[in-house]
């Protein structure tokens, strides 16, 4: 980070750390995925592929980090649970919540064609979230007690609900009709009138999926006689089990024996309240500008396996702002504006939103797992003759601003920071150009005055592409639309549209002509 008079601004960020000795549970959710699979007509009540789908993502999620162990997933629903010693993020909330919803978003998208080769992704596919700190593993076990409860419950309800709206009865109708209807009245509802037998149904919609780690034995070489050599190895499985939460099945894991613990009794019911009293979540502070900042995940990785134009890489910087565009788009009219450099950007959300009732988790995980579905569904417009070979993620936080003054000097420190880094790293890659390693480059610069070094290399400072200066200011704006009428001759209207900009943010004459953006009444 650039050293300046704006990083004070730094004080304000509030730490989110889920204490030792608790687990770590990320329980996600589609977000409008009832829209979603209307515009794609999934099958109801469940499609096969769909279910199919999720699970292969949560397996993705269990391959990509280590510290996750099991997942519990139906419908649109998926809950992560990370070993008792995990570290990951250093445990705090925000990132832990954000890098898995980005992640799971990204293999969504990414892996949607497998799943559906005949159906074309037209819409935004996002997912929500919140983090659970479970103080025991009996809350644990409550916690999958709880989920498979609700997937059983659920699963009863929409088999009956979309068989009768088949038949011809209005959602309302139905609605009503079952609203009296009692658990067991569901199963002989179905068995009378449609002639089905709930426990015959696939397991999957019934019991819901259970992906996990566990130890299998594999051949791994055969010894000069021809005898099989075998080795343990951990593998990750999916099975749809009765009871998740049962003694029986959590005790034939070693690995969540191991890396979790041991359930000690059976339970037969838990209140829901019990387990929400867990979730680990804060209400940001009313009245005050919210700032969610995102950041790439590992995307020194990602831009040299795609290989990325170095410094800057133009294609990558217009796929971002696309992305916050559709961001403030999607998000309207919560986020005024947002502020993108490299791989970062940062949206401002006005200070009366109520979105997600100021809910850091759902506000976080809410547009981190949208930007990310974006810049998967986008990439083929900037990079059409690059496959994307490696899942683009990215991380999260939320902070709370209390006046625009500081606000602005938030942004202010973004764009300084933009500046001194954009020197440097046109400085460096002029210097890797020219023949130096990396680590040559790196002592060449350490130190030194950026400013003497862009003049002893010759570098045209100010011919440079302004985004590459400045950065990306994104924001909804006043536009005339000039039409041309028949009889009364030409007349203007007003629009609003969302629109990118590359301009001085620090200073007041940007502010002082938009001053729609930041006014605290809105």
């Amino acid at each position: 980070m650039a050293n300046s008079k704006y990083e004070y601004v730094k004080s304000f960020e509030v730490e989110d750390e889920v204490m030792f000795p608790n687990l770590i549970l990320v329980c996600i959710n589609g977000r409008n995925f009832s829209r979603f699979s209307q515009l794609h007509r999934l099958e109801k009540p469940y499609d096969l592929n769909a279910l199919k789908l999720m699970n292969s993502c949560a397996v993705s999620v269990l391959e990509e980090y280590a510290d996750v162990v099991l997942a519990y997933g139906f419908s649109d629903e998926y809950t992560f649970v990370f070993n008792k010693s995990s570290k990951f993020y250093q445990r705090r909330a925000s990132k832990v919540l954000s890098i898995i919803t980005s992640f799971f978003s990204s293999m969504f998208v990414t892996k949607w064609s497998d799943f559906f080769p005949q159906k074309e992704l037209h819409y935004t596919a996002s997912f929500q979230g919140h983090v659970i700190s479970c103080a025991t593993i009996q809350v644990l076990q409550s916690y999958l007690l709880w989920r498979q409860n609700i997937c059983h419950v659920n699963n009863q309800y929409d088999q009956c609900f979309w068989r009768l709206v088949k038949r011809g009865k209005t959602e309302t109708e139905v609605r009503n009709s079952l609203k009296v209807a009692e658990k067991s009245n569901l199963n002989e509802r179905l068995f009378h009138e449609f002639n089905i037998n709930y426990n015959t149904l696939e397991e999957i919609y019934r019991q819901g999926s259970c992906v996990l780690k566990t130890m299998v034995e594999d051949i791994v070489k055969y010894a000069d006689n021809g005898t099989p050599v075998r080795r343990c190895r951990r593998k990750i499985i999916t099975v749809h089990n009765k009871k998740v939460a049962s003694k029986r099945f959590w005790n034939e894991q070693t690995i969540l024996l191991k890396e979790l613990g041991g359930f000690m009794e059976e339970i037969d019911n838990v209140k829901s309240e019990y387990v929400r009293s867990f979730e680990f979540d804060r209400k940001l502070m009313p009245y005050t500008w919210i700032v969610v900042r995102l950041d790439g995940c590992h995307f020194h990785r990602f831009s040299e396996i795609h290989e990325f134009v170095k410094p800057n890489d133009e294609r990558a910087l217009n796929l971002m702002n696309s992305c916050a565009m559709a961001v403030l788009e999607e998000f309207r009219p919560d986020i005024v504006f947002a502020y993108g450099v490299s791989d970062e950007y940062s949206f401002i959300l006005k200070r009366t939103t109520d979105l997600y009732q100021r809910r850091a988790s759902k506000i976080i995980s809410a547009i981190v797992s949208f930007f990310t579905s974006t810049y998967v569904m986008r990439w083929k417009d900037y990079f059409p003759n690059r496959m994307s070979n490696y899942p683009p993620s990215f991380d999260g936080r939320a902070v709370c601003y209390p006046s625009t003054e500081i606000l602005r000097d938030y942004l202010s420190w973004r764009q300084v920071d933009c500046h001194i880094n954009n020197q440097y790293n046109t400085c460096f890659w002029k210097l890797v150009a020219s023949g130096k390693s990396k680590r040559e480059a790196q002592q060449s610069l350490k130190g030194s005055q950026l400013q003497a070094k862009i003049e002893e290399l010759t570098i045209d400072y100010n011919k440079l592409p302004i985004m590459f200066r400045q950065g990306s200011s994104v924001f909804w704006d006043k536009l005339d639309n000039v039409l041309i009428h028949p009889e009364n001759g030409k007349s203007s209207e007003c629009y609003r549209k969302v629109i990118v900009e590359h301009i001085d943010i620090i200073g007041s004459a940007f502010w002082l002509e938009h001053p729609d953006i930041l006014d605290e009444k809105q």
